[in-house]
């Protein structure tokens, strides 16, 4: 049976109308991408771009389209034309510049929060004979700690006891509140691979024990290389998770390990603050950090400090 014109029209309608309001379950655009920021060498403008390929070249959006914004954070806030424009862009294979042309920053900077989550892996409880957390243990590093995945680790005269900790994090794609687990995930806009670096005794001994100040030094959470988006990345909370030290593997565990996973940590920080797009979450650490081993062990000038998560990346940070 042919319907009428004008009854064809709303059937249409109605019918576009149930596609965009059926929920996202994963990402934002539904597209699978590497998006980084950079600077061009001899320009200190920072970019946005999207990676041909982990390692290879890369698209810079600025340069593509110029009404797009040049920082990751103002592109995220554009939600999915954002997302779509950096699609076209990589698709096009237009605008590439090579690498040994740039030099990658964190993906994000200056979020308006970075949320961590300590406690979080089962076999980090375990080899501190710490009982599974109830409820997720949350604290937060300043914005100032980011560093980039290949800036130095500055070590501060004020600490002696300077650690690793290799972390899967995820970034905030747009802005809620109270959001339900089974929608968090539309909220993500990506994961990247951090390094949060820990001065220990200020985080155990010192400030009455509270965490910050030794979590939030100047260069204690490098980031990077890349934002991976969640279309690209198969299953987050299965994915090999490494950290090296002068090349030695000191952590080695998977992020199925996961006490909290990135959408019941969605649910549970919205409930006490608003979320926006650049938001990064830290989701806790497997074992093998120096403080725990015996005797323990600490970072030093001149050590090289390697973080890996398959299908992300690796950061690579040398201590100064």
């Amino acid at each position: 049976m042919r319907l009428p014109l004008r009854s064809s029209r709303i059937f249409r309608s109605l019918l576009c109308l149930s596609q965009t309001t059926t929920p996202q379950s994963r990402g934002l655009s539904g597209a699978a991408m590497r998006l980084v920021q950079f600077h061009r060498h001899g320009d200190g403008g920072i970019r946005v771009g999207v990676e041909q390929g982990e390692g290879l070249g890369v698209v810079d959006l600025k340069a593509f389209d110029p009404s797009m914004p040049s920082t990751m954070r103002e592109l995220l806030e554009l939600g999915d034309k954002g997302l779509e424009c950096a699609q076209r862009a990589l698709a096009s294979g237009q605008c590439v510049l090579e690498r040994p042309d740039i030099r990658l920053l964190s993906p994000v900077l200056a979020p308006e929060k970075v949320v961590c989550v300590g406690m979080n892996y089962r076999d980090h409880c375990l080899e501190q004979n710490a009982p599974i957390p109830k409820e997720p243990i949350i604290f937060s590093k300043f914005p100032s700690a980011i560093t980039g995945p290949y800036d130095d680790i500055t070590l501060p005269p004020e600490s002696q006891e300077v650690d690793w900790e290799v972390e899967l994090a995820f970034v905030i794609g747009r802005r809620g509140k109270h959001i339900k687990e089974e929608d968090a995930l539309s909220y993500v806009a990506g994961f990247t691979v951090a390094n949060d670096v820990s001065a220990r005794d200020w985080q155990m001994k010192r400030n009455g024990k509270q965490w910050l100040l030794g979590k939030t030094f100047d260069s204690f959470c490098p980031l990077g290389p890349a934002l991976v988006t969640t279309d690209a990345v198969n299953d987050p909370h299965n994915l090999g998770i490494r950290c090296l030290v002068n090349g030695d593997t000191v952590q080695s565990s998977n992020t199925d390990q996961m006490i909290f996973k990135t959408a019941a940590l969605v649910a549970w920080v919205s409930k006490f603050v608003t979320l926006s797009p650049g938001d990064v979450f830290l989701t806790g650490t497997p074992p093998g950090v120096g403080v725990f081993r015996t005797p323990p062990v600490f970072l030093k000038k001149g050590d090289v400090v390697e973080c890996q998560i398959d299908q992300l990346g690796s950061i690579v940070n040398r201590v100064v």
